[in-house]
């Protein structure tokens, strides 16, 4: 991270420099050390320039030049979504920093890309990580309320990264290191690239409307949307090219998914599991994974709302139990490890595999969902290698808990008929409470969300607390609801509350939707249509609708009394105002 450091190391020039706007934290669950330590083993040397002075050229200089390229990340969370909450209200701290400051600017991969190409005009550029990799296309940005270019419009870099990045990354630098130069690298699957044109394009494409025309047409940016969206899958995927003014940008087919070797090739670098030691205050978001082990990558629920699909991709991805036990004897010898792993999981916790057999040769179906509304009869729900899994765990020495804090998709454990897994999640991998995220009530903001039917969550936590009695603990579901979705009307806002109200839990945190680049439901918020079908789909847009939705969701707080009356009266609901049974505040 400094020149003393390259110094003691025997290193007059770095072949890579990573720059990031997160702190370095050398643990697998950041971006920064898992690229760097990959290099690494690749046999190339790493330099980290992270979180620099965003607007003084010099501390772009500070590492000098590297000797094949700079590789510029805007770190684990979107820059925009680190900054500022989803109604626009700056946040005051940045977990990815030191002490929680925040030190990262808005729209990091452009600004520090800009920089940098003033300071090295000649040096290649690719930029990698969530920001860029969702921004790939034009998209629709939230905080201007206006659809933006590619970001390879306003970040002048050579190549874009998208994806997990480490099949690109490799072929990247061996293409580098061999004397390619950069512009003639535009081949490499889950990459993309701007030029004149598409004739250096041999494999086959599509076109999707333009960037010009997506900005002057709802319609048309849904259309575009969709093409993109079916094109995600490394099987099946084509060259989708969208023009730019008098150029292209061009994004390669999907990388192929990392096996379970190379997975477990990754995750066994030798990680420190620390922050680097120049800073003096924690990264308050090592604290939440620093004794987690990461199970997989990529998940096939199909949440629209989630951007996943456009960045890790649908592919399962998953390590070995030997490894995941390799990393668990490793944490109980560290100091400050109390014998509780925090967690074992990854997108979803309990997806370990493939979601059928026609997805290991032929790809996943372009044309519907794996599990909502309803699971495809070819859906093949299996437990057994993850809870081999997590009893391998348990039985290592000096490890006293092994708890699931990811995501757990219900609808798959309720698709597994053997049942085992929830007794074995009730019995062992909770402590007092298990989240899970039915996200609401209304059949058709389910549907648009790509979530199943409410029965199927209330059978789950029958089945769950079920369990925890038979193993004689007390344990309860906390659900996590979404208001304000595409699709959500007062009406359906209230049918929500109703139902918090007879079920007889309020949230104590209430989640606005947000419209994030990359996801489904960002595109229905934007254009009103639902790209797959092009349905019309009500959007709840007004800041006074939305604080009157989130307000739904806690009714029975004070202070939000006035949001609440004002939303049953709008929707001609005076039936829930009084001291009836479902009535959410007294008149």
């Amino acid at each position: 991270m400094t020149k003393k450091d390259l110094q003691e190391r025997g290193i007059a020039q770095p072949d890579f420099i990573l720059v990031s706007a997160d702190a370095y934290v050398d643990h697998p669950s950041f971006a920064n050390a898992l690229i760097g330590r990959y290099l690494e083993a690749l046999g190339y040397s790493v330099a980290l320039l992270c979180q620099p002075n965003f607007g003084d050229l010099r501390a772009y200089q500070v590492l000098g030049r590297p000797r094949l390229a700079f590789l510029v990340s805007g770190g684990n969370m979107d820059s925009m979504v680190n900054r500022y909450t989803a109604n626009k209200a700056p946040r005051k701290k940045d977990l990815y920093s030191p002490g929680g400051a925040q030190r990262r600017p808005k729209r990091a991969t452009i600004v520090y890309t800009q920089m940098l190409r003033r300071a090295y005009p000649d040096v290649p550029i690719a930029i990698g990580g969530v920001e860029a990799s969702l921004r790939r296309f034009a998209h629709y940005d939230y905080w201007d309320n206006a659809v933006r270019p590619s970001i390879l419009e306003d970040a002048p870099a050579d190549l874009l990264m998208y994806g997990m990045g480490e099949h690109p990354l490799k072929e990247l630098a061996e293409a580098l290191d061999s004397g390619l130069a950069i512009g003639d690298i535009t081949y490499i699957r889950g990459t993309a690239y701007r030029a004149k044109d598409d004739s250096r394009v041999y494999e086959e494409k599509i076109m999707t409307p333009s960037f010009e025309e997506v900005k002057k047409d709802k319609r048309k940016y849904a259309e575009a949307f969709r093409m993109q969206y079916l094109e995600q899958d490394y099987r099946q995927g084509r060259v989708v090219v969208q023009p730019h003014g008098d150029h292209v940008v061009i994004q390669n087919p999907p990388a192929e998914p990392l096996s379970t070797e190379e997975m477990d090739f990754v995750y066994s670098l030798p990680f420190t599991k620390e922050a680097h030691p120049s800073y003096k205050e924690p990264i308050p978001a090592l604290q939440e994974v620093k004794f987690s082990l990461v199970s997989s990558r990529g998940c096939y629920g199909g949440c629209s709302f989630c951007s996943i699909f456009f960045h890790q991709g649908k592919y399962i991805q998953s390590r070995s139990q030997e490894s995941l036990v390799a990393e668990a004897e490793e944490l109980t010898r560290k100091k400050d490890f109390k014998g509780y792993i925090h967690d074992v999981g990854g997108p979803t916790a309990n997806f370990l595999s493939l979601p059928c057999e026609k997805a290991k040769t032929a790809g996943m179906c372009r044309n519907r969902r794996c599990l909502a509304p309803t699971p495809c009869k070819n859906l093949k729900a299996d437990h057994s290698r993850y809870i081999a899994t997590l009893r391998a765990l348990r039985a290592v020495p000096g490890v006293k808990k092994v708890f699931i804090r990811s995501g757990i998709r219900y609808d798959y454990v309720m698709a597994d008929k053997s049942g085992e897994f929830i007794r074995e999640l009730a019995r062992h991998h909770v402590s007092g409470e298990l989240k899970v995220a039915p996200e609401h009530c209304a059949p058709e903001v389910l549907r648009l969300m790509g979530k199943p039917n409410l029965d199927v969550y209330e059978r789950f936590v029958q089945k769950f607390e079920a369990a925890s009695r038979k193993a004689g603990k007390k344990q309860y579901v906390l659900p996590y609801f979404i208001a304000s979705h595409p699709g959500s009307t007062i009406a359906c806002a209230i049918e929500l509350a109703v139902y918090l109200k007879r079920s007889g839990f309020v949230p104590d945190q209430a989640q606005d939707f947000y419209p994030t680049p990359g996801s489904l439901s960002t595109c229905m918020y934007y254009t009103g249509l639902d790209p797959l079908t092009m349905e019309p789909v009500y959007v709840p847009k007004s800041r006074e609708e939305r604080a009157m939705q989130r307000a739904l969701l806690q009714f029975n707080k004070p202070e939000n009394y006035p949001l609440v009356k004002k939303a049953l009266l709008r929707a001609g609901r005076r039936d829930l105002i009084g001291k009836g049974r479902d009535c959410l505040i007294r008149g």
